[in-house]
């Protein structure tokens, strides 16, 4: 799986589950976030509109 925001590949757990976070949009639609763009955007409204 890939981050939505910069492209980098997320890692998974043995059971594959993403080692990034999911955030969902006004639309309820999910995306995925690595840890390195959480970082960058603590505020779940700056990483809504990044992606």
């Amino acid at each position: 799986m890939k981050c939505e925001i910069c492209s980098s590949t997320v890692g998974e757990t043995f059971l594959k589950k993403p080692l990034g976070t999911w955030v969902k949009d006004a639309k309820g639609k999910k995306h995925l976030v690595c840890s390195e763009c959480q970082k960058k955007y603590p505020e779940k409204e700056e990483l809504i509109t990044k992606v």
